[in-house]
């Protein structure tokens, strides 16, 4: 699927996730996809899911808006093609972390990250992984797409989408972030709100300046410093809510009554 050849050409895990599986649905989206860059190592090098999921979750998110439109459907859609793409990852790695296969993080020096890339062959290892899962991701999102949904959607459906609402993004980038939720595909994992609002910053920042993306912008630091302060310094969406989601009902009707209110109005206003 190109995989190997995308990192070649200066993409992270995540971008280049979201950029192949775009392409085999026959539907790049240039911008979006080098946004997707800074989710990389575990959400901005923070060791957490797999910048690979992430990727993969935009992908199926945008994928459903194509077929489904906008609205609680679509987004639906999205949460259930975004577990199965996480059950998939773990399946192949026994983990869904960041840290969990490489050992770095955000606290990681300079000398450790060429340590793990260069000397240890983490380089390959991650060309390796990109392609195992890169087929088996389109599998998991045509799958999951073409299924019959169980329950009936209401809005909202998704923090995740809900966040990029308010951050005024489209219908399209709404259901396209809409996966996110619960941690991605409601795993309890870290915050897809807070991976929502560091992709529309992305974009913003590749809108706004030469077209290009850094890993580490500023506002999308900001964002992460002011939303670390309202969940006293928990990334996890399991940890910060106190449980997983049982089901996608479940989290329609945790955000219906008000659930992460304070912390999405929060990251909107980043």
């Amino acid at each position: 699927m190109g995989t190997v050849g995308a990192f070649f050409k200066g993409r992270a895990c995540s971008d280049t996730l979201f950029h192949v599986l775009n392409r085999a649905f026959d539907k790049p989206i240039k911008t979006e996809e080098r946004a997707a860059m800074p989710l990389a190592g575990g959400l901005m090098q923070h060791g957490y899911q797999c910048g690979m999921i992430w990727g993969a979750a935009l992908a199926a998110g945008a994928q459903a808006y194509r077929l489904f439109g906008p609205g609680a459907q679509a987004e639906t859609k999205a949460i259930v093609a975004s577990q199965k793409l996480t059950e998939v990852f773990h399946g192949l790695n026994n983990t869904i972390n960041c840290y969990d296969i490489t050992n770095l993080n955000a606290s990681s020096t300079n000398l450790q990250m060429v340590h793990y890339f260069l000397i240890k062959g983490g380089t390959i290892g991650c060309f390796r992984r990109t392609a195992e899962y890169a087929p088996e991701a389109f599998n998991a999102i045509d799958s999951a797409l073409a299924k019959n949904q169980s329950e009936a959607p209401c809005r909202p459906a998704s923090c995740a989408a809900l966040l990029a609402q308010k951050m005024g993004a489209s219908d399209r980038h709404a259901v396209t972030a809409a996966g996110l939720a619960g941690g991605i595909g409601l795993v309890g994992g870290a915050c897809g709100a807070l991976g929502a609002a560091i992709w529309i910053i992305g974009m913003d920042h590749i809108k706004k300046g030469t077209g290009k993306i850094e890993f580490k912008i500023p506002r999308a630091i900001d964002a992460i410093d002011s939303f670390t302060e309202c969940t006293d310094y928990e990334f996890e969406c399991a940890a910060i809510v106190g449980r997983k989601f049982e089901s996608t009902g479940d989290h329609a009707a945790y955000l219906q009554a008000g659930g992460c209110g304070k912390l999405i109005e929060v990251l909107a206003s980043a």
